[in-house]
């Protein structure tokens, strides 16, 4: 089971439609998909058309059994159809927004997400989770659990601070974990007809070429429209420049993972 997280700290930035485009993409190849809401505003679920404020089940409850020292039997009671084939959703609830004044000094609350994973590894493919764009015990928890870190950054100056934060967390966390999360940077809401687009791009180049994919997500209504629909950019319009876009983000990461994988079968 391959898990990735998408994260940034800060908000509007593409997380969630990264996070469902690309889930929506490694659904239609068959994938068995499971995408994690760890935003206590659930942008994601709110996609799906479900409330958080209503959630009974939720990435709380995990916490919550957690915090009780009692186990949620069947993990399964937690999921949601997204009514896409092969795409689940773990949905979140605003509850989640109390955890760090509730939780975040309590010891091994930072490992709930990588437990119940490791309870789920036979069920599916695939893991993205969506993160809320401050640091917390939610963020601590997804990027302790992925293998890969992705960060989409919006092509304007201030996303570009928002990166800096974000390097410096991951910078934290590596030396908590031991060793060095893999990330990619994903420029998005590329306008190459404004300057701020064409100048943070260049930055970004000038200062991560190394770990940044080296194409752009563009601005497109069709994003927006998906969302109103209630499914994945793939799934609304597959001819959507923006669904083209993720396809081709989606073919390169899966080339990066395949020297890991092949490494690890030696």
């Amino acid at each position: 089971m391959k898990v990735w997280t998408v994260s940034n700290q800060k908000g509007g930035v593409g997380k969630t439609t990264t996070a469902v485009s690309l889930g929506g993409l490694l659904a239609a190849q068959g994938e068995r998909v499971l995408l994690i809401d760890l935003d206590p505003q659930g942008s994601m679920s709110s996609y799906f058309r479900l409330d958080p404020d209503s959630m009974q089940h939720s990435v709380y409850s995990l916490f919550e059994a957690r915090a009780n020292d009692t186990r949620i039997e069947c993990l399964d009671s937690l999921l949601v159809d997204t009514g896409v084939a092969g795409l689940s959703l773990l949905p979140a609830s605003t509850a989640m927004a109390t955890l760090d004044r509730q939780l975040g000094a309590r010891g091994g609350m930072g490992l709930v997400i990588s437990q119940a994973l490791a309870r789920l590894d036979n069920r599916f493919d695939y893991v993205l989770m969506d993160c809320p764009p401050m640091l917390g015990v939610l963020m601590v928890n997804a990027l302790a659990a992925c293998e890969r870190l992705l960060i989409p950054v919006q092509t304007e100056f201030l996303a570009l601070k928002g990166l800096e934060r974000m390097l410096h967390t991951l910078g934290m966390i590596g030396r908590s974990r031991g060793d060095t999360l893999p990330y990619t940077i994903i420029p998005t809401f590329f306008d190459r007809r404004t300057r701020a687009s064409l100048d943070a791009l260049r930055v970004m180049r000038d200062q991560h070429g190394a770990c940044l994919w080296p194409r752009v997500i563009p601005v497109d209504t069709q994003f927006r429209e998906a969302s109103r629909s209630g499914v994945p950019i793939n799934v609304h319009n597959r001819a959507a420049r923006g669904n083209e876009s993720y396809a081709s983000l989606l073919h390169w990461l899966q080339q990066q993972t395949l020297p890991m994988a092949e490494a690890a079968a030696l």
